[in-house]
C-alpha cells in the first residue's frame, strides 16, 4: 500500500492520489440545531440546548475518531472540518473538547475549521476553539439585513451576526462569511450593503450561494408550485456577477466556483474535495469518498462492508446510521452506510468536473490520465468543443473554466461526464 502522505495541494502529482490508502481530510458531522433554517435540507434536527442526547452523539463521534486513528485511516489528514447542524449550540466546553480530541487523532493537520452561527458563537466558545486548536471558523451570516434573515428564519439579526463576526476576527482564528443570494426581498442594492459591510468586518474569505429552493422545506411549501422572480436563473447569476465584482475589487480572488479569499486564506479542505483527495466523514449523514486501498482500511473497522468487484477505483459513502444509532453503536460495525462505486472511468470523469469548480482548472498530469482511461480523442475533442462554446478556455498549460463556464456550469459538467465509456454504470452495494 500507498505511504499516503501527500501535502493538500491542489498543484501536487494528481497520479500521486489514485492510491492513497488513508484519508487526506476529515469531515465531523453534528446534527443539531436550535431551530430548523426554512430553506434547509440538511442532516439537521431541532434540539434542545443541553439535551443529553448531543453529549451523547459527540462522545461516540470520540471514540469512531479513536477507531479511525488507530487502525491509520487519518495518520495523514491535512484538513479537518466540524460542520452541522450547528456545532457552537454544543456550547464552549463540549466543542472545545470534541476539537481537542480530533486534533489528537489528527496530529498532522495544517487547518482545523469549524463552523458556527451567529446566536450560539460566545466569547466562551470562541476561546475554547482558539484553545484547542481550531484554526479557522465558517460563519453563517447570510445576509446583513434582517428583513432579508427573517425570511429565511434565521435566529440572528445583523446586528448580532456583525458584532460575532467582528469577535470571532479579533480572536485570531482565520475567519470566513458564508453568505447566500437571490434570497425574498434582497434587491441589488441590499445584496451590496451585505457583501461591503461583510468585507468591512475584516474577514478573510467569503462563500457565495445562490439559495437553493429544497423538496421538502418550509421555504418550498411556502412557494408552493411558484417560480418565484427572487430566485430566478437570471437573477442568481447577476448576483452572483455582483459579488464577484464587489469582492474581487477589494481584492479577493475567487478560487473556486462559490469560494473568494485574499491570499493566503483559500480553504485548504475545500480544495481538498475539488482536487480529488480522499476524505473521510463521520456522523449521521456525513459523506466520504476513498480510495479502493482506503475502502479495505475501512472495512478493517467496518466487517459488514461488502468486498469490492474488480475494477473499482472509487468508492463514495453515506452514513445513514440515525442519530441514535450512532449514539448507540458499539463501533463501525453497527453503524451503516450507502455506497457508490465507480470505476476507472468515471472517476476519470469526476476528477475532470470537480477540476472544473476551480480557477485554476485542471492539471496536466490528470488531463494525460484521463485521455488514457477515456480515450485521447474523444476528451480531446469534448475539451474543444467546451472552448468552442465559450465555457472552457487554456491558460498555461492548464484547461479553465471561463466566466459562462461558471455560470453554465451545469452544462460544462455535463459535456465532461458523458465522456464515462458508453454501457457503463454507477454500481450501488
Amino acid at each position: 500500500m500507498s505511504s499516503g502522505c501527500v501535502d493538500v495541494n491542489p498543484e501536487a502529482s494528481w497520479r500521486s492520489r489514485l492510491h492513497l490508502d488513508c484519508a487526506q481530510a476529515l469531515y465531523v458531522h453534528l446534527p443539531f440545531c436550535v431551530r430548523k433554517c426554512a430553506y434547509c435540507d440538511f442532516a439537521s434536527w431541532e434540539t434542545s440546548i443541553g439535551d443529553p442526547l448531543a453529549r451523547q452523539y459527540v462522545r461516540a463521534l470520540e471514540e469512531r475518531l479513536a477507531e479511525a486513528a488507530d487502525a491509520g485511516l487519518m495518520r495523514c489528514c491535512k484538513t479537518a472540518y466540524v460542520g452541522g447542524g450547528t456545532p457552537t449550540m454544543l456550547g464552549a466546553s463540549l466543542l472545545g473538547g470534541l476539537v481537542g480530541k480530533l486534533r489528537g487523532a489528527c496530529p498532522g493537520l495544517q487547518e482545523l475549521t469549524c463552523e458556527a452561527n451567529p446566536d450560539s458563537l460566545s466569547d466562551e466558545v470562541l476561546r475554547d476553539l482558539v484553545d484547542a486548536g481550531a484554526t479557522r471558523l465558517s460563519i453563517g451570516v447570510q445576509s446583513l439585513v434582517d428583513e432579508e434573515l427573517h425570511a429565511l428564519g434565521r435566529l440572528h439579526d445583523a446586528r448580532a451576526a456583525a458584532e460575532r463576526v467582528a469577535s470571532a476576527v479579533r480572536s485570531g482564528l482565520d475567519v470566513s462569511a458564508d453568505l447566500m443570494c437571490a434570497i425574498p426581498g434582497q434587491t441589488p442594492a441590499s445584496w451590496h450593503h451585505t457583501l461591503t459591510a461583510t468585507m468591512n468586518l475584516g474577514v478573510g474569505h467569503v462563500s457565495v450561494y445562490p439559495l437553493q429552493i429544497e423538496d421538502g422545506t418550509e421555504l418550498a411549501r411556502a412557494v408552493g408550485d411558484e417560480d418565484p422572480s427572487w430566485n430566478a436563473p437570471e437573477v442568481q447569476a447577476a448576483r452572483m456577477d455582483q459579488a464577484r465584482d464587489v469582492l474581487e475589487a477589494a481584492g479577493f480572488a475567487r478560487y473556486e466556483v462559490a469560494s473568494y479569499a485574499l491570499p493566503g486564506k483559500a480553504c485548504a479542505h475545500n480544495q481538498a474535495y475539488w482536487t480529488g483527495l480522499p476524505y473521510l466523514g463521520l456522523g449521521t449523514g456525513a459523506s466520504s469518498m476513498l480510495t479502493r486501498e482506503g475502502y479495505d482500511r475501512l472495512r478493517s473497522l467496518c466487517t459488514k462492508l461488502p468486498d469490492l468487484p474488480d475494477g473499482i477505483a472509487r468508492v463514495r459513502l453515506t452514513m445513514t446510521s440515525s442519530r441514535f444509532e450512532f449514539v448507540h453503536a458499539l463501533g463501525f460495525d453497527d453503524l451503516s452506510y450507502d455506497i457508490e462505486c465507480l470505476d476507472e472511468s468515471q472517476a476519470a470523469a469526476e476528477d475532470l468536473m470537480l477540476g472544473m469548480r476551480m480557477t485554476s482548472g485542471i492539471e496536466a498530469g490528470l488531463l494525460e490520465h484521463s485521455r488514457n482511461v477515456l480515450g485521447r480523442e474523444r476528451v480531446d475533442d469534448v475539451l474543444a468543443d467546451a472552448c468552442k462554446r465559450g465555457l472552457a478556455a487554456w491558460r498555461g498549460g492548464r484547461l479553465a473554466p471561463t466566466h459562462d463556464g461558471w455560470l453554465l456550469g451545469n452544462e460544462l459538467y455535463g459535456m465532461l461526464w458523458d465522456l464515462v465509456k458508453e454501457g457503463v454504470q454507477g454500481l450501488s452495494l
